[in-house]
């Protein structure tokens, strides 16, 4: 295979890394983008909540507005601001709500549609007599696409009386006692069988009556703010579970290898052949045989190291570069093993030839990813990078003379009997030093025998063989006298 060859071969093999690198990068680009945009949405959300907070403080409860009996009202107002916005704004979504504070026939704007809030319960009417009231005296209001506001539980109970057949109300629901009564349902019955209103007019607040009490709202808005930080927890873990690496990419990034490395097998058997002397015209069955079976082994090749790169990219840290080359010197290494099998070439050939595989790799994988990161262009830098060092390798490598190659065997040569006799010189070493070692541990033994005739002739031993002088070894019972008595 000529060196062109090779270099286009390379090139095509870390343009399918880079390539599959340019899949990865995207994804993990994609959930970046997106963690930074949710902190911006947090933010906002916990801040429409805070001023929610803050305006309640000092608009409502300082200045008493509403009284006793009407300062929720405007709390459930205030508050139905802050929570709706900071619901949508913690997903991303504008904010919709507006609060008119004007005292007049609209509490809250939506996107344009007027808002009547209602937080009555006085009667027991869940806040349809109040609805009544604000109808009278604006008929026109549903008409123009207003909307009455009531507590989340005053509106589930309405819809549920609300289907309720009367066989049924009257079976299931209590005269007197907790929950809906008899005489609710007839309430919720007559209100809507005027037909001034439609059930369809009505709609949930995002917060119940008993959140927006005086007492109670402090403790609703910071529950919120709670329920904001798990929405956004919850957010970021789909847009974390969404940047991981899928089958369906997988398939993709192999499907693409396979179709790029068989098109160029084709490609260049189709050349070898044209090089040969053959015109396209004189090509025989056997001719094109031999084609599809090159490029048949190359989409095989393709897919083998598009799959694997996805797999190494994405599940062992591994470089997109190194991971190519990885590929490309198992299949050099393959290659010889069958060239060996089959006796072409004998066992030092095969070490020397796959030696030399993986030394073009790795300088193919250097290549790329230095080339990559001076030219941050997707696949282009990679295949700059592997081009340049593939023919810097080349040239170094062919430019040695025989006597530089010569010299570089012959120092091969002395390192390996070196090695050699290092090898013989650790070895002597080990035993003896396990001789010794043998020779301590029975000394240790003897000293500390249970056995006390046999531990005092071993402490003597031991000193010995610790270097005490001979005299000062307490070695007889003189010595042992004159020790303790003298």
């Amino acid at each position: 295979m000529s060196e062109a060859v090779e270099l286009g071969k390379s090139n095509q093999e870390q343009a399918v890394a880079a390539w599959v690198n340019y899949l990865n990068q995207l994804r993990l680009d994609s959930l970046l983008s997106t963690l930074d945009q949710q902190d911006m949405n947090l933010a906002d959300a916990l801040a429409s909540v805070t001023a929610a907070v803050r305006k309640i403080d000092l608009e409502v409860v300082t200045t008493n507005r509403g009284g006793v009996k009407g300062m929720h009202g405007f709390i459930a107002e205030v508050a139905e601001v802050g929570v709706g916005n900071a619901r949508r704004q913690v997903s991303g979504e504008n904010p919709l709500y507006q609060w008119v504070n004007d005292n007049g026939p609209v509490d809250l704007m939506r996107s344009g549609v007027a808002i009547q809030q209602k937080f009555f319960a006085a009667g027991n009417r869940f806040g349809l007599g109040a609805i009544a009231d604000h109808l009278q005296k604006y008929p026109d209001f549903v008409e123009n696409g207003g909307k009455y506001q009531i507590p989340r539980d005053h509106f589930e109970v309405i819809q549920k009386l609300h289907a309720m057949p009367r066989e049924e109300a009257g079976k299931l629901l209590t005269r007197t006692g907790d929950g809906p009564s008899y005489g609710d349902w007839t309430r919720v019955q007559s209100f809507f069988e005027g037909g001034s209103l439609g059930v369809e007019s009505l709609e949930p607040s995002h917060l119940k009556y008993s959140e927006v009490q005086m007492g109670a709202y402090g403790a609703t808005l910071e529950s919120e703010t709670d329920s904001l930080r798990s929405t956004d927890q919850s957010l970021r873990d789909d847009a974390y579970q969404a940047s991981k690496p899928t089958l369906r990419e997988g398939t993709k990034a192999t499907l693409a290898a396979a179709a790029i490395e068989g098109g160029t097998a084709l490609a260049l058997a189709v050349i070898a052949k044209r090089r040969a002397g053959k015109q396209l015209k004189d090509f025989t069955r056997e001719d094109w045989t031999d084609i599809a079976g090159e490029g048949g082994l190359g989409a095989t090749q393709g897919g083998v190291r598009g799959l694997s790169i996805y797999w190494l990219t994405n599940f062992s840290a591994t470089p997109a570069a190194v991971a190519s080359s990885i590929v490309t010197a198992a299949f050099g290494v393959a290659e010889q093993a069958n060239k060996l099998r089959r006796g072409e070439i004998d066992e030092l050939a095969f070490i020397e030839n796959s030696e030399l595989v993986c030394l073009e790799t790795a300088v193919s994988a250097l290549s790329s990813f230095v080339g990559q990161a001076i030219i941050p262009v997707p696949v282009l830098g990679a295949v700059i990078g592997n081009t340049v060092g593939v023919v810097m390798y080349k040239a170094v490598s062919s430019s040695l003379s025989k006597r530089e190659a010569s010299l570089i065997e012959r120092y091969l040569g002395e390192q390996r009997i070196l090695d050699e006799q290092l090898a013989a010189e650790y070895q002597e070493l080990i035993n003896q030093l396990d001789a010794s070692m043998s020779d301590y541990l029975g000394v240790l033994e003897r000293a500390f025998s249970p056995d006390v005739e046999v531990a005092l002739l071993g402490s003597v031993e031991l000193a010995l063989e610790l270097g005490v002088a001979a005299d000062e070894v307490l070695d007889s019972d003189e010595k042992v006298l004159a020790y303790f008595l003298d």
